[in-house]
């Protein structure tokens, strides 16, 4: 997200067939309303080109064998993350891959979390105790 605010156009290249299970949702929602960010899934770079600076890289699919040289400025490694929220007890909701869950993620068929003891629904940042916020990569 950060890239794509200063670069014209921001490629990311996924080894897995999508972002869902290993990011929190709200961050694969705002990749996927960004307009200048494309997500090839199954890929992977094979090779990158220049002689003084990077000027491309080649991209395979793991689906179908193909390889393709795109134009590139820069070359930027992400190798995945883990929300290191192990420590947390059953009752702070998370996803499969570990992210707190937060606000609106809590809902389920439009119902507040079960044990949701509040009139109020949760805060955007709120878990499900409520008064305990998450912020950051853990959500």
């Amino acid at each position: 997200m950060f890239f794509s605010r200063y670069a014209e156009q921001v490629t990311m290249l996924v080894r897995g067939s999508g972002l869902k299970k290993g990011m929190s949702q709200y961050l694969v929602n705002q990749i996927s309303t960004t307009p200048n960010i494309d997500v090839l899934t199954h890929s992977g770079v094979a090779e990158v080109h220049g002689a003084e600076r990077l000027e491309s890289i080649e991209i395979k699919s793991s689906k179908t064998g193909a390889s393709e040289a795109v134009p590139a400025a820069a070359l930027f490694l992400f190798i995945g993350a883990r929300p290191h929220t192990e420590f947390l007890n059953d009752s702070i909701a998370r996803n499969d891959a570990g992210f707190v869950l937060t606000g609106p993620d809590l809902f389920e068929n439009g119902q507040r979390p079960k044990a949701w003891s509040l009139q109020r629904d949760p805060f955007i940042l709120e878990t499900s105790v409520p008064r305990i916020f998450a912020v950051g990569d853990v959500r």
